[in-house]
């Protein structure tokens, strides 16, 4: 543009050459006009993500020596005990020790409804308090703290770039030295077949330069990463944060979506539903596999605990030993109690037998010797259907469900949400196998939200985390961060990722359409240097402006 420029105000000092002073204002004032014009429309994009920006804290009020001091949360380590007071955002990931209130925490999960905390529940930091005084006991440092992994999330979106983002570049890096030679050609070698060489040498100068204006590949180079960044912008207005462009590009080619069921389809809040012993009473059948399943971190260990919570008496509990996607064993006043699935009970020998009820079945046996079961139940998300469908809606081919649950529950969860096909039983390597089934058939995303699903997360096209709930693990592996947990925001990021692509697609053939005719006339003599600035500063205008509609999306 500079070349250009200088050459329209410099041809009208050549012989028989007339001035070309306004176009060469005014190629250089539409230059600026469209630069306005993209920094306006990065403006809208940075500001449609820049409210995660401010999720993060600068001060926090903790409790040392008796004295509440404001800090700064780099500062607070962990099990300290922090004050979150109303209006203020919480700094730091805690559990809260005292007080109750309702959070917002619409810029974490895009959801506008406040969620209520009390004494017990576990609260995010970004998310602002609305109501009443909390004290909160720290769980994680500020750079481990959920406000610090979503912007570190943002701030890398950028360097993933898409197949068009890439192209392009490297397209630009040829194209633009080869349009610059032709049109040095173009203003010195035509005018040697002309006769008078200096009479005809003003006029393909003059084309050169119109050459040159149109050749600019402004319009590409600024609208296709200006729409990807809308695109990513719209996403994590709805709660959805995607890495970098080349997910959301892979997003609008998915073919199969495959899910984790605990935690992911279902709400991953177990509870004892049904206790059958064999010959000992229920509440010693609970208290047995409560004890042993003591120390486990899994939820089915969990519900156990709550079922039976009096874990203060005399028991003396020992050699405890986990088995991976079996269960648990233990010396529970000097008997060998196994509790697990039924691979523990064939691998002890006991003689189980399965339960007519639906839901998770955890076999309790001791000394080898069979002594009944516990049914568990997990509750599904309220909004699994309404997500599966809305795949389906949107021409998903395949959706399946991968769970490490016996056939009865995953028949059930499968039957309840929609999903199309179903693999139970899995132990996490099986779920990696079964995804690399999968992979040939098209594009596959895995969605889930535990520490084992990582591997699977990884292998995926795109792992998609629940990060509301999810663990630090799964969200570090995945391509794609749904905030709010909910099966929905899949289809809408789908949604969200083909407009975007359909408008990337749309800024490439205008600007190379109108570029390759303008050309043409240029060449031939049948153009005007304002027919060469709309080519180039026009269509930049019209593409970035274009580029704003993925913010709508």
């Amino acid at each position: 543009m500079s070349v250009a420029t200088l050459g329209a105000l410099a041809i009208g000092f050549l012989p028989g050459a007339e001035t070309q002073f306004p176009e060469a204002v005014f190629v250089m004032l539409f230059f600026q006009v469209g630069e306005l014009f993209e920094g306006i429309a990065e403006g809208r994009s940075r500001r449609s993500i820049s409210h995660l920006m401010e999720i993060r804290p600068d001060t926090a009020n903790v409790e040392r020596n008796g004295e509440l001091l404001t800090v700064h949360p780099e500062t607070v380590s962990i099990d300290e005990i922090i004050l979150v007071k109303p209006g203020e955002r919480v700094p730091l990931d805690g559990i809260v020790v005292e007080g109750t209130s309702s959070l917002d925490t619409v810029a974490l999960t895009g959801e506008s409804v406040p969620r209520s905390v009390s004494e017990g529940d576990e609260i995010f930091s970004g998310c602002v308090n609305l109501s009443g005084v909390v004290r909160v006991r720290v769980l994680k440092s500020f750079g481990e703290s959920t406000a610090s992994k979503i912007l570190e999330l943002v701030e890398d979106a950028s360097s993933n770039k898409s197949r068009r983002e890439n192209f392009i570049t490297r397209f630009a890096r040829v194209y633009t030295p080869i349009v610059v030679g032709l049109a040095v050609l173009l203003a010195f070698v035509p005018p040697i077949f002309c006769g008078s060489y200096w009479a005809a040498f003003p006029t393909w100068l003059y084309r050169a330069l119109m050459f040159l204006v149109v050749s600019c590949p402004c319009a590409l180079v600024l609208s296709v990463p200006l729409t990807f960044f809308g695109g990513i912008g719209a996403a994590s207005r709805r709660g959805v944060l995607v890495k970098g462009s080349s997910w959301l590009e892979a997003l609008a080619d998915l073919h199969t979506v495959v899910f984790d069921k605990t935690g992911t389809l279902t709400e991953g809040v177990f509870e004892v539903t049904a206790v059958h012993p064999e010959r000992i009473a229920e509440k010693e059948l609970l208290h047995l596999a409560a004890h042993v399943e003591r120390h486990s971190t899994h939820p089915i260990a969990q519900s156990l605990r709550d079922a039976y919570p009096d874990e203060k008496d005399e028991c003396e509990v020992g050699s405890i030993t986990e088995i991976a996607g079996e269960g648990v064993t233990a010396l529970v006043n000097g008997r060998q109690v196994a509790v697990g699935n039924s691979k523990l009970m064939d691998r002890i020998g006991a003689a189980w037998h399965d339960c007519h009820k639906v839901g998770t079945i955890a076999h309790v046996a001791i000394d080898g010797e069979y002594e009944g079961h516990i049914v568990i139940s997990d509750r599904i998300k309220a909004d699994s259907a309404e997500g599966i469908a809305a795949l389906k809606a949107a021409g998903i081919a395949r959706t399946v469900m991968l769970t490490g649950d016996g056939e009865a529950v995953a028949s059930d969860v499968a039957a309840s949400t929609g999903i199309g096909e179903y693999h139970s039983r899995l132990m996490p390597a099986d779920k990696v196998a079964e995804v690399e089934k999968l992979l040939p058939e098209g594009t596959l995303a895995f969605v889930g939200d535990g520490i084992n699903d990582a591997p699977v997360l990884a292998r995926a096209d795109i792992g998609i985390a629940m990060g509301g709930l999810g663990s630090d693990a799964a969200i570090d592996a995945a391509d794609v961060v749904l905030m709010d947990d909910k099966v929905s925001r899949i289809a809408e990021a789908v949604r969200i990722s083909r407009k975007t692509i359909r408008i990337a697609g749309e800024n490439i053939w205008l600007a190379i359409g109108v570029k390759v005719l303008v050309l043409i006339l240029a060449a031939a003599g049948l153009a005007s240097m304002w027919m060469a600035v709309f080519a180039d500063v026009g269509v930049m205008v019209v593409a970035v402006l274009n580029a704003m509609r993925a913010l709508k999306a």
